[in-house]
């Protein structure tokens, strides 16, 4: 049995948890909010295809759910990453949830490069998510 070293990020977002979902769950917004991971999106068949710093990998999120579940699942060269994610009330707010997995072979400093970006993505988010009266269309290229 393995068992991945793992940490988990929150942000408060002063946003409704329905409005961060909403959001967040439009693969679309990716390179808007997650530009640490993304940087270009396109449909490709039943998953996307994101142009990365580290080139082309695919990417899909688990299927559309009123439970919050915005689990994420990415495609590397050497196989599929599953990325915990949620939103959950906190008040008439939300916090978003977003686990990070130590990857086999990935140095430490590598897993502390890599929550650093999270946690600049999650500021992000919060940051459009709070300041834009509709964020699904006003930061849609």
């Amino acid at each position: 049995m393995t068992v991945l070293r793992s940490r988990t990020l929150q942000i408060s977002i002063a946003c409704s948890p329905q409005r961060v979902y909403d959001y967040v769950a439009d693969p679309t917004h990716l390179p808007h909010w997650a530009p640490g991971l993304c940087l270009a999106i396109r449909p490709d068949g039943d998953h996307w295809l994101l142009t990365t710093p580290q080139g082309e990998l695919t990417f899909r999120f688990a299927a559309p759910n009123a439970l919050g579940v915005l689990d994420h699942f990415v495609g590397t060269p050497s196989g599929e990453i599953h990325v915990p994610m949620r939103v959950i009330a906190n008040g008439t707010g939300s916090e978003l949830l977003f686990t990070l997995f130590q990857q086999p072979g990935m140095s430490e400093a590598d897993f502390t490069a890599d929550a650093a970006l999270v946690e600049q993505d999650l500021l992000w988010l919060k940051s459009l998510l709070e300041s834009a009266p509709n964020p699904s269309n006003q930061y849609v290229m």
